[in-house]
């Protein structure tokens, strides 16, 4: 199950390089990208609730 999370976040969202110059922008992206995943990955049970 964790591999299938890191899949997702590399084909589907492009991480896997880190684009800016910083920690905190890095850090972000990450969140943001984390955030996402969980959104993609949970997406059938939120349309069902729909």
């Amino acid at each position: 199950k964790v591999e299938h999370v890191f899949q997702v976040m590399t084909l589907k969202f492009g991480f896997v390089k880190v684009r800016y110059r910083g920690l905190k922008k890095n850090a972000h992206r990450l969140f943001v990208t984390c955030a996402l995943v969980n959104l993609f990955v949970s997406r059938r049970k939120l349309l069902a609730v729909a």
